[in-house]
């Protein structure tokens, strides 16, 4: 699924005033699909869901957490709960929803957000291995082997 541009239906966004008056839209949350599913209690697989950019907050308020202190490799479990803001039909989503994902899943979820903050976006710049030819792929909701 290919999605370009700010106005992505469903991706909430900021107005900002550019130089020529003409106002941008500043993407700030972004939706993915997750490789396995997050199964809850019943037996339900979530896999479709969003994140929103982080904020200074959200970097720094998990470092005052005593988990993380103790063991510093649940920074991401915390830093994910806090900026999922949807996955599937779960009512909320917290560290303890992420705590309880497949590996494969916190992987994906840490590549990804890495991705919209670093860079502000989901495509990746990526060169066939056989080829050399460069082209770009589409990280956010697509399964694995699609762009």
């Amino acid at each position: 699924m290919r999605r370009e541009g700010p106005g992505v239906a469903g991706a909430p966004g900021v107005d900002t005033p550019v130089a020529s008056g003409v106002r941008e839209t500043l993407r700030t949350e972004f939706e993915f699909e997750l490789p396995r599913g997050y199964v809850d209690d019943a037996g339900t697989v979530h896999r479709r869901g969003a994140m929103r950019l982080a904020t200074a907050r959200d970097e720094l308020v998990p470092l005052r957490d005593v988990r993380v202190r103790e063991n510093p490799a649940y920074l991401s479990v915390v830093l994910l709960g806090r900026v999922i803001t949807r996955l599937g039909t779960l009512g909320d989503v917290h560290d303890g929803t992420v705590e309880n994902m497949f590996a494969s899943d916190l992987a994906f979820l840490q590549d990804f957000y890495r991705q919209i903050n670093a860079e502000g976006h989901t495509r990746a710049a990526v060169a066939c291995p056989h080829c050399e030819q460069s082209f770009e792929v589409e990280l956010a909701g697509s399964r694995l082997g699609e762009s």
